[in-house]
C-alpha cells in the first residue's frame, strides 16, 4: 500500500475507535437514565404508598383518640358515680347507727 493509503487508513481506524467509543459512551448513558427514571418510578410508587399508609394511621389516630375521650368521659362518670354512691353511704351510716 501507499503511505497516503496507509496513512488514511489508520485514521480511518482511529476515526472508527473513537466512534465506537461514542456510541459506547451515549449507550451507557442512555441506561444510566433509564436505571434513573427507574429508579424515580419506584420511589414515586413508595411515596404514594407511604402517603396511603399515613392517612391510614392518622384516621385511626383519630378512632383512637375518640374511643380514649369516650372511655376517659365514662372512667369520670363511673368515678363520680362511685363517689356519689360512697358519699351517701357515709352520711347514711351515722344516721342509722
Amino acid at each position: 500500500m501507499s503511505p497516503t493509503l496507509d496513512d488514511a487508513m489508520k485514521r480511518l481506524e482511529m476515526a472508527l475507535g473513537l466512534l465506537e467509543a461514542s456510541v459506547s459512551r451515549r449507550l451507557d448513558a442512555d441506561r444510566r437514565r433509564g436505571d434513573l427514571e427507574t429508579e424515580l418510578q419506584l420511589m414515586q410508587d413508595d411515596r404514594a404508598r407511604l402517603a396511603v399508609e399515613l392517612d391510614s394511621a392518622l384516621t385511626r389516630l383519630h378512632r383512637f383518640e375518640a374511643a380514649t375521650d369516650d372511655v376517659s368521659r365514662r372512667v369520670r362518670q363511673a368515678i363520680g358515680a362511685v363517689q356519689s354512691v360512697l358519699a351517701q353511704a357515709g352520711q347514711l351510716e351515722p344516721e342509722e347507727g
